[in-house]
């Protein structure tokens, strides 16, 4: 067994921008490479294929290994046979796609290895139903917003969907995200247990008592019903949950800080955008009448930064055309949902406004607007960017566009730029929590924004974004059961940017989502197989050292001692013996060790079994 085949066994990950590639993607379905927005176009024509065969390809990671509850069609067979088999699949599949009279073939070996992993009765047909529940399973349910296009057609097809509605059904310019669902690919592989952790945070802090008051300073925001309590999240592959009153839109106050820093970057740039604004947090109240050392705002994510950077956008458009520029910005944000206006609140924010139009004079006293803005103008945007309302699954899609580089993972539109993202990244986590905020670097450690609505925004980056919406605000402003949700979330998972230091999900503290469950439990054991396939004795020690079993297996019942043998590693071999390698242990062919060895013309090979 080669390494080659080895390494379809392990994911590895490799960061590329701001993303995450998986290895598993180049690994299992090639066929995609190039080809995202093409996949199966409306207008491509193609024949499904009735090749038996075709069921014995896996979807997964590795071939016949069922990775958490994704219906996974195991490979069969000796080695050699697999090898052969890979090739028939397309170990040149990434050339292959470039040619166009491969491309249609390519897809269809996709589609085909998509159904009869759900076929597991082998009947040629696939239950919408199991079908449906994979999905769900997978953190696709019927309302996100990536299944829309496939539940609509599964409404006009029969129960039993037959290979030609399978590939109907599918073919949206989603099919990559389903695919990917399929395969157990996504970001955080056993959603189930993801979700079910997080629905027991939920019900816990939702039975807590109140520990906070509504915003008061903003008549309007007093009367929304302070037993509200929404918790949702999205993943930067599109996965979704939403819990409580998740449909209920808020205004979105101070979360709309992060989203027009992000603006004024992307239209000034950050040297411009930093001429008027600073970067450090003022340790001061988030309207406090006060300025940096340079007569500048401190920085985006209080208030007079926030006007600020309101004066900076748009700034050759007239007032109206400037807003539904902002209001198309955040749709863009959500996946494609329009945003909600509050009239009511605008009003109410802007008869209390006097400290926010305090703070803007004395902006311009120190002359730190850019020339011609008009005070009264930026106010009015100011006001109406807090008066937005979005619901909590919107927030948690647009804290995913931030956490997936600026591009949002349900439409693969960039947004935002890479740089314009890590620069207000930075700044939510040390600005974004008013006098919270170096509280929440040192406990949570994640970028996170706050609003007087209720609402708080968190991104972890490469991996999700979450919203909670509770009205009830503790003494610093900040929601008291978004502050609860926050704690047990990094309690739980090993989120926190520092986690890795104290090896808090090594040593079980902590779980780490994003990993399945054969890498939780046998990555060590997957690292000394390679390491054995390799000949790289030092690895080899390494796993020894922390513990690992030398004579670990993987679904072939074959040892590092097969592969180090196979492969000819002499030393490799010698070490392995000297450790206590059993020669005798029998892979699923009866083969040992020691039948490989004496079978290789490798006569030190051979001399050390003999003796």
């Amino acid at each position: 067994m080669t390494v080659e085949k080895l390494s379809k066994k392990v994911p590895k990950r490799h960061d590329e921008g701001c993303g995450i590639v998986r290895q598993r993607d180049m690994d299992t379905m090639n066929v995609v490479a190039n080809a995202d927005d093409s996949f199966m176009s409306d207008d491509s024509v193609l024949t499904p294929t009735t090749d038996k065969g075709d069921k014995d390809l896996s979807l997964g990671a590795s071939e016949g290994m069922q990775l958490n509850r994704s219906p996974v069609i195991p490979m069969s067979g000796k080695p050699e046979q697999m090898s052969a088999r890979k090739h028939h699949i397309g170990a040149n599949t990434a050339t292959q796609a470039k040619n166009p009279t491969h491309q249609n073939e390519i897809r269809m070996q996709a589609v085909s290895r998509l159904f009869n992993s759900l076929d597991i009765a082998g009947q040629g047909q696939v239950s919408q139903k199991e079908f449906l529940q994979v999905m769900d399973r997978a953190g696709f349910n019927k309302r996100n917003p990536i299944m829309k296009p496939t539940v609509a057609r599964l409404k006009t097809m029969k129960p039993m969907l037959s290979m030609e509605d399978f590939m109907e059904a599918i073919n949206t310019e989603h099919f990559h995200m389903i695919q990917k669902a399929l395969t157990a690919d996504v970001c955080i592989p056993d959603w189930d247990h993801f979700s079910d952790i997080f629905r027991g945070i939920y019900e816990e802090i939702k039975e807590a008592p109140h520990t906070g008051k509504n915003a008061a300073y903003i008549p309007q925001l007093a009367k929304v019903d302070p037993d509200l309590f929404a918790v949702s999240c999205c993943t930067i592959d599109g996965q979704m949950f939403n819990l409580g009153d998740s449909s209920f839109p808020f205004c979105a106050q101070s979360v709309s800080k992060p989203i027009t820093y992000c603006m004024s970057l992307e239209e000034n740039g950050e040297a411009v955008t930093h001429q008027h604004v600073g970067r450090e947090a003022s340790g001061r109240n988030f309207n406090d009448l006060s300025l940096n050392q340079n007569g500048l705002p401190h920085n985006p994510m209080i208030n007079s930064g926030a006007i600020m950077c309101a004066s900076l956008i748009g700034e050759n458009m007239n007032d109206a055309d400037k807003f539904d520029y902002v209001l198309n910005t955040w749709k863009e944000l959500s996946g494609g949902r329009p945003c909600g206006f509050s009239n009511p609140v605008y009003l109410s924010e802007r008869s209390t406004a006097d400290r926010n139009f305090a703070l803007a004079y004395m902006m311009r006293e120190a002359n730190a607007f850019k020339p011609g803005v008009d005070i009264q103008n930026t106010l009015e945007l100011y006001f109406q960017l807090c008066s937005i309302e979005a619901d909590s699954e919107q927030m948690a899609i647009m804290a995913a566009t931030l956490a997936n580089g600026g591009m949002c993972p349900l439409t693969n539109k960039q947004i935002f730029s890479a740089n314009s993202v890590r620069c207000c990244l930075s700044l939510m986590v040390s600005c974004g929590m008013y006098d919270f905020s170096g509280e929440w670097a040192y406990k949570i450690g994640l970028p996170a924004k706050s609003g007087v609505s209720g609402a708080v925004m968190i991104v972890v980056p490469r991996v999700c974004g979450l919203c909670v919406f509770s009205p009830p605000l503790d003494k610093l402003g900040n929601s008291a059961k978004g502050i609860m949700v926050a704690n047990a979330f990094i309690e739980k998972f090993n989120f926190h940017p520092f986690d890795a230091i104290v090896g808090a999900s090594i040593d079980g503290q902590k779980e780490d989502p994003t990993r399945s469950k054969f890498e939780k439990t046998k990555n060590y054991g997957m690292q000394l197989l390679f390491a054995a396939a390799e000949g790289d004795i030092k690895e080899i020690s390494h796993m020894l050292a922390i513990g690992v079993d030398i004579n670990f297996v993987d679904y072939d019942k074959r040892g590092a001692l097969h592969l180090a043998v196979e492969e000819g590693h002499t030393l490799a071999v010698q070490f392995l013996l000297s450790h206590g390698a059993n020669k005798s242990l029998k892979d699923r062919w009866d083969e040992t060790p020691t039948d490989a060895a004496l079978k290789s013309n490798n006569l030190a090979m051979r001399e050390l079994f003999q003796a």
